[in-house]
């Protein structure tokens, strides 16, 4: 019998009700202060990590064994690399290994464990995260926030920079759009849900266009494409063919009105974002990567090319936590005016790869790869819903393009969206899970 009906719990499980409810305050406290108060958020985020990990230890039983293992992999993965450096390189090493870059990805088994495999309660922590979000913008700081955006101007809503403020806007219209359905045929009060829905899809579309991130722009035509291929896949398959060419018509309509309103207002905005970089993408495509100019996509491609080099000195075990601040401080041909505005790659492959070397990509492939097991299975299973699904694929493919042009799984916000995707996913595969087939 689990201890709340309201909030259920993993079937088999039963911590205390105390220890649950302090798990799900901190859960809430996590998703909704993230972007609104900072501070509190990462009290929280150390409190559900901490409690999280003992219920799921003291508790998963049969749930444990692979999340703990890569958990494990991990850390020692990081260990590795930084003992090594202390070894073979001292005056670059630092005395702290830093596990906690790398642990953090692993939140999401707190989330998930407290999720209790609810979609209920995955679509609500969802929910309040994109909620809150939306409400942080309106209290962005003066100069960064809406009426700055509509002006012309590159703003960031006081989210770190404009390339986080853009990633999370872009996460949240995938939501959006794989998520209609439940706002357009709600049993109750349907007439406010699809007026929410109308409204924050407006709001969210417009925050792309101010945001003025070509990476996202970029990563979410990709995803919607995937996920318009899939949908296509499932709906004639089930031979609904008309009903799929009736939705797709109005989809195509509705989207290419918002789309064409919201570039006669910002034309020339996103006119002038598109072509700022012609002159460099036409070198990059004819092969000229000798004297590529330090522009936005320039300062990229040279510290990947600096990257490159400090690989091939170290590409197993790589250079400790400190490899990414090592290329931008120490390589000697790199401006110093980069080596002092820049201290990462915009690419977390390759950062993974400088820092861990190839253990630590591998180590990041067997996470990926079980991810995707799980939430296959899951679905298989008949336990994960069809739209959570692709909800999941398409934002895996997002998350896959959009972290080759800026680490986002290095900062909070990154991190913030990577475990509460990932755990909505995985709670769902821990919802019946109880023999060893499908561990």
């Amino acid at each position: 019998m689990q201890s709340y009906t309201l909030w259920p719990s993993h079937e088999g499980s039963t911590p205390p009700s105390w220890l649950k409810l302090l798990g799900v305050l901190s859960l809430l406290i996590y998703v909704t202060s993230q972007f609104l108060w900072p501070d509190l958020a990462e009290k929280a985020q150390t409190l559900l990590a901490a409690i999280g990990l003992i219920a799921f230890c003291i508790y998963g039983k049969n749930l444990r064994r692979t999340p703990l293992l890569l958990l494990t992999l991990f850390i020692c993965v990081q260990l590795l690399s930084w003992s090594l450096g202390l070894w073979q390189y001292p005056q670059w090493a630092i005395d702290n290994p830093r596990v906690k870059d790398l642990a953090k990805l692993f939140i999401f088994i707190c989330i998930a464990w407290w999720l209790g495999g609810s979609t209920k309660n995955t679509l609500i922590i969802w929910g309040l995260a994109a909620l809150f979000f939306l409400i942080a913008t309106f209290m962005a700081p003066i100069g960064d926030g809406w009426l700055t955006g509509l002006s012309g101007q590159r703003v960031g809503f006081g989210i770190r920079n404009q390339q986080h403020a853009s990633m999370l806007f872009g996460v949240t219209l995938l939501g959006l759009v794989c998520f209609s359905n439940r706002f357009w045929t709600a049993k109750s009060k349907r007439f406010l849900w699809r007026v929410i829905w109308c409204l924050s899809i407006t709001i969210v579309l417009i925050g792309i266009a101010v945001g003025q991130t070509r990476a996202v722009w970029v990563s979410l035509a990709l995803a919607i494409l995937i996920g318009f291929i899939i949908l296509s896949f499932i709906m004639l398959k089930r031979g609904t063919t008309k009903r799929f060419a009736f939705y797709t018509v109005i989809t195509v309509t509705i989207t290419t009105l918002i789309l064409g309103a919201l570039y006669m207002t910002f034309d020339e905005t996103i006119n002038k974002r598109l072509n700022t970089e012609n002159n460099v993408v036409s070198q990059l495509l004819n092969g000229d990567i000798a004297q590529v100019p330090y522009t936005s996509i320039g300062i990229r491609i040279n510290s990947w090319i600096a990257a490159s080099e400090w690989i091939s000195e170290r590409p197993l075990t790589g250079w400790g936590p400190k490899g990414r601040d090592l290329v931008m401080s120490e390589t000697s041909w790199l401006p110093d005016w980069v080596l002092m505005q820049y201290g990462h790659l915009h690419n977390y492959l390759l950062e993974t790869w400088v820092e861990y070397g190839l253990i630590g990509l591998v180590a990041m492939c067997l996470l990926t790869i079980w991810i995707g097991r799980a939430t296959w299975l899951a679905w298989q299973r008949d336990e994960l819903p069809n739209d959570i699904a692709i909800f999941g694929t398409i934002f895996f493919f997002y998350w896959i393009t959009i972290n080759q042009f800026e680490s986002y799984n290095s900062f909070p916000s990154g991190q913030f969206v990577h475990n509460l995707v990932v755990g909505g996913l995985i709670t769902h595969y821990w919802k019946t899970k109880n023999s060893s087939t499908t561990k």
